[in-house]
């Protein structure tokens, strides 16, 4: 769809507060969010869009006069939250997990589907995020002849609660971050691509958070890789709602294209918090073509991808130490799907006191391991002589080094200038961790 279509894209779903608790260098924010996140990404790309939403009835009037004012065409209240102001508490999402986001009161809500008559049954096109209301009462006020996408990262237990839509469907999109994901494709992605194509899905985007994004076409088994664009995030919270909803906005142009305008319209929207911001910036990148977006390039490096390469943990990875920045580190590469090699776990904790021989040994299967691997990420607490031993190992064979140096003890010259990335700031640490085994992929194929 284009700005010259007539009917606007359909966006179905919940309404609800975002609240974003102030940290050391961040203040608290209030802001609509939800599908607002997928309509503000339609509005900066000036695609036109209409909303069904399910809201609590004290935010309606709000919403759709702040929908209206960021393009809007027509809002229908489709349902009512009711035992729930359904506000979401955003404090620090980690990159372990989303238990940065707290819905109040969710085991209290209930949501009743309102009659809305033959509202919504002239869109042509519809995208649905689906949440804690019924799918199927739903069904019945969209018309026969839509289109339907959906974007099921959450909210959604398995594949079967769109076989009410088979037959109909457009893209079937998904994070890996998704729980679905995790208990259906975390191994293969063949189980989701069987699933889609039974229900009569055109297209299957997996979005793999840092490591890009993969479009199936379910009708020629075509794959398109599509980049990540990495720097620092100021905002994650509906990052994806944009991708989804922009994609879909653009499928007029073919899926590829349309899957390339929402990942640099989602890019963008990490970047700021403010729309006029997002829609300024966002105005830029619909002015490349394809194939300057395409040359542009980026980061890809696949989920199932990752476990190939094995990374070696240089770090004082000591039982006696207290290392939450260690800990904090492992829970986030093994959250990415990375094939994390501690040694120390791997070959042992040796006790003061041990023989040589002992010694010799466990340094023997330490270097195997350190050699075993293609990418080294250390963390050197205290300035532990072992890690930056192995570090400089590595660095003597051109093997990658990226040094998350959270304690800022190490800022030496041949520690900085030998690492591939050096920070005291673990997102940095990881996008360059991504970086290099996305380039090392590359090279390898």
């Amino acid at each position: 769809m284009t700005a010259a279509d007539d009917l606007p894209l359909l966006v179905v779903g919940e309404i609800v507060v975002d609240f974003t608790s102030a940290r050391t260098d961040v203040a608290c924010k209030l802001r609509l969010g939800g599908i607002v996140h997928a309509a503000r990404g339609l509005w900066a790309c000036d695609l036109p869009y209409s909303v069904a939403a399910i809201c609590p009835s004290y935010l309606v009037s709000q919403a759709r006069a702040y929908l209206a004012a960021h393009g809007c065409n027509d809002f229908v209240w489709l349902g009512e939250v009711s035992g729930a102001p359904n506000v979401m508490v955003i404090g620090d999402a980690t990159e372990v997990s989303d238990q940065g986001y707290e819905d109040l009161l969710r085991t209290e809500k209930s949501v009743r589907i309102l009659d809305v008559g033959t509202s919504l049954s002239g869109y042509r096109d519809v995208l649905v995020f689906p949440g804690s209301y019924d799918l199927s009462a739903v069904r019945p006020f969209l018309g026969d002849n839509a289109r339907l996408s959906f974007d099921i990262a959450y909210d959604a237990d398995d594949f079967s609660i769109l076989n009410d839509f088979s037959g109909h469907l457009g893209a079937i999109i998904i994070s890996t971050s998704s729980p679905l994901f995790v208990r259906t494709g975390s191994l293969s992605v063949e189980p989701m691509l069987d699933s889609a194509r039974k229900l009569g899905a055109e297209v299957f985007l997996l979005k793999e958070n840092r490591g890009g994004s993969r479009l199936f076409d379910l009708r020629t088994h075509a794959v398109e890789e599509i980049p990540a664009t990495l720097s620092n995030t100021v905002n994650s919270v509906g990052v994806g709602d944009v991708y989804s909803a922009v994609m879909i906005g653009f499928h007029a142009r073919g899926w590829v294209e349309a899957g390339w305008r929402g990942a640099k319209a989602a890019t963008v929207y990490s970047q700021t918090t403010f729309p006029d911001d997002f829609r300024r910036d966002t105005k830029r990148e619909l002015a490349l073509s394809l194939k300057e977006l395409r040359d542009l390039g980026g980061t890809i490096l696949p989920w199932h991808d990752r476990p190939q390469f094995q990374i070696y943990l240089a770090a004082p990875d000591f039982s006696y130490l207290h290392k939450p920045e260690i800990e904090r580190a492992v829970a986030a590469l093994s959250y990415h799907n990375f094939s994390v090699r501690r040694p120390v776990v791997e070959n042992g904790e040796l006790p003061l006191g041990s023989s040589e021989a002992v010694l010799l040994r466990t340094y023997a299967a330490d270097v195997a391991l350190l050699e075993e691997c293609q990418v080294v990420f250390a963390i050197p607490l205290e300035r532990d002589p072992g890690t930056l031993i192995e570090m400089g190992m590595a660095m003597a064979v051109e093997k990658a080094v990226v040094t998350f140096d959270p304690r800022r003890q190490n800022e030496n010259t041949m520690v900085i200038g030998g690492s591939a990335s050096y920070s005291d700031d673990l997102d940095t640490s990881l996008n360059a961790l991504f970086m290099a085994l996305s380039d090392l992929r590359k090279r390898k194929s």
